[in-house]
């Protein structure tokens, strides 16, 4: 059997693999996210405005809205968080051939480098700077759609 797919969630699909789940499109995906996208998921689900990453909180009960936010809080054990030792000389490498870059981005690029993983990204981070800068250096990702 080939090992699982290495994923990488952006903040919006994490988001949604902690409140509903996320389809694992026909095989098992190990799956991580970055320090910066978790940190911009529980913020959304504490401080909440509406947009895209709070968004899913505002429909919901009370008690379920604390549930929701309490998962992501305690980031379940199966999601991974690349370490910053691995990552961080990349992201300093990364700088310095895209100074456009804000640390989101590069640390997204380089967990990617350093996982050899497919960053998944929801619709909005698809429209954005990552995936060119991603195609730039061979990383590979997709856009994932939430239904």
């Amino acid at each position: 059997m080939a090992p699982p797919a290495v994923v990488i969630l952006d903040d919006r699909l994490l988001i949604e693999e902690l409140l509903v789940g996320l389809p694992r499109r026909r095989r098992r995906a190990e799956l991580h996210t970055t320090t910066y996208w978790y940190y911009r998921a529980c913020r959304a689900a504490v401080v909440g405005a509406g947009g895209h990453l709070s968004g899913p909180f505002t429909g919901l009960t009370a008690d379920d809205q604390q549930r929701a936010v309490l998962s992501l809080l305690e980031l379940r054990g199966d999601i991974g968080l690349p370490d910053p030792r691995s990552t961080v000389p990349v992201m300093a490498d990364l700088a310095r051939r895209h100074p456009h870059l804000n640390l989101l981005n590069l640390e997204a690029a380089a967990a990617a480098r350093t996982l050899d993983a497919t960053v998944w990204l929801s619709e909005q981070s698809a429209s954005g700077v990552l995936p060119s800068v991603l195609d730039a250096h061979g990383l590979r990702w997709t856009a994932v759609e939430i239904t």
